[in-house]
């Protein structure tokens, strides 16, 4: 993997600081990256097939939670 100089710096720093190999930690950061994209592409499907089902929160619903933000932010 090609990376810019400076990143590839901060990488050379790290893999010494904590003793392992660039590579082991260029996975481990590509992995966890794929794991949180892949997480947040399910949680919109499953949201976009809740809303084309016309799964909405009731106006109550909304207004408590509404009502909770407001209370929490003043």
């Amino acid at each position: 993997m090609r990376l810019p100089d400076d990143l590839s710096a901060q990488l050379n720093a790290l893999a010494k600081a904590t003793g392992r190999s660039k590579s082991f930690l260029a996975g481990q950061a590509n992995r966890d990256y794929i794991e949180r994209e892949a997480w947040q592409i399910g949680q919109i499907t499953q949201a976009l097939q809740k809303a084309d089902a016309g799964d909405f929160a009731s106006e109550t619903e909304v207004s408590a939670i509404s009502a909770k933000w407001q209370r929490h932010a003043g």
